[in-house]
């Protein structure tokens, strides 16, 4: 199994096209784990107010008590 030391002197070693390349893939892999990151912290909402367990206000003091629960 390669280490991160192992792949990150692979990646020094290639081409400056297939490091833009691999810069490429790297940029699509982090926005489609922040966008599941997204979903299934929206799937939880979702749950938690078909649950009855999401409060809201429009108050400053009653939603800084909310966030201290």
């Amino acid at each position: 199994m390669m280490t991160f030391n192992d792949v990150v002197e692979v990646i020094k070693g290639l081409s400056t096209d297939e490091k833009e390349e691999i810069q490429a893939l790297l940029q699509q892999y982090l926005r489609e784990e922040r966008r599941d990151n997204i979903y299934d912290n929206f799937q939880a909402a979702q749950m938690e107010q078909q649950q009855g367990n999401l409060k809201f206000s429009s108050q400053i003091k009653e939603l800084r008590q909310l966030i201290e629960e």
